[in-house]
């Protein structure tokens, strides 16, 4: 196999490669003066497996540019197999038409990736699991719960609840639940407009117990602060934690999130988080699972048990 990277997440390329023993292939990545991008192959991937890792920052467009040259090029070097590593898939909220004249986005960036050339994608905790029917090619979504619910299992939390943020998300926060013999409490929310969160209901007691508000992103912090409002006003403990895969952090986010209270702010690293530190975050790696898919896949071997975990 040959594991290359773009330039949207080097961090946990190189994890990756420390976990699965290889070194990161050699490729040349720039942009001209004009904005364009540029991708070459420095190695021969004729006949080869290529794992590509790209996940989408706050500069998706540039990111998807990137990966779409690069399983091209894959392609056109005549590589066996282009396997598409992208931990956090872009345009996931847009997958459906929401309101007259929308486009649906996600299916539009699913339909680019197989053009470009791409055989096979793994992914992590899409917002919504019917994109994986966007797809005509194997996709495998992967999910973070197993690795919040080790997290959570070493606190020992005692009578805990998973608060779901939103109706839509209340089967991701029961299957977590489960898996850490904890309660469930759902909230009910309207979006008044993009970027903001109005709370309109809580279903479940919460009353003197710790809280995990648990969701697959968070993008600029107004639907946990919401959340952990309406929890402290239906006298939920001080401990509200907050858990959520994709720590997207767009605008003032990280000021609002450290700001708010919250006992713990726990992400994974699949997009860069580096710069985003505050004193209550706390970052979980996802390089170890991606191994573990990867290592299956180049075996020919099943990776249900990894999803089962």
């Amino acid at each position: 196999m040959h594991l290359f990277t773009g330039s949207s997440h080097p961090a946990l390329a190189q994890a990756l490669s420390k976990e699965l023993g290889v070194e990161l292939g050699d490729i040349d990545l720039k942009n001209f003066s004009c904005g364009e991008r540029y991708v070459k192959y420095k190695e021969t991937i004729r006949g080869k497996d290529v794992y590509i890792i790209q996940t989408a920052t706050n500069n998706s467009d540039a990111d998807l540019m990137q990966l779409f040259l690069m399983c091209q090029a894959a392609k056109l070097s005549f590589a066996e197999t282009v396997h598409v590593i992208i931990p956090n898939f872009p345009y996931a909220r847009q997958d459906r038409v929401s309101e007259p004249r929308e486009p649906i986005s996600s299916k539009l960036v699913a339909h680019l990736l197989e053009e470009s050339g791409a055989d096979h994608v793994i992914t992590l905790d899409l917002h919504s699991s019917q994109i994986q029917g966007f797809f005509s090619i194997p996709v495998d979504a992967l999910s973070a719960h197993a690795i919040f619910a080790d997290y959570f299992r070493s606190k020992n939390l005692s009578n805990a609840v998973v608060v779901s943020p939103d109706a839509g998300g209340a089967k991701r926060a029961k299957k977590f639940a489960d898996m850490i013999d904890a309660d469930l409490a759902i909230i009910h929310k309207s979006r008044p407009q993009h970027h903001e969160a109005e709370v309109i209901e809580l279903v479940g007691d919460v009353t003197n117990r710790p809280c995990i508000i648990f969701d697959d992103m968070i993008d600029t912090g107004s639907t946990p602060i919401a959340a952990m409002n309406t929890l402290a006003e239906r006298g939920a403990s001080d401990e509200i934690y907050v858990a959520a895969t994709h720590a997207i952090f767009s605008g003032q986010a990280k000021e609002k999130l450290s700001n708010a209270g919250f006992k713990e702010v726990i992400v994974t690293d699949s997009v860069p988080t580096e710069d985003k530190s505050f004193d209550s975050l706390k970052i979980l790696t996802i390089a170890p699972m991606l191994a573990e898919v990867i290592e299956h896949i180049e075996k020919g071997e099943s990776v249900t048990q990894v999803y089962d975990k």
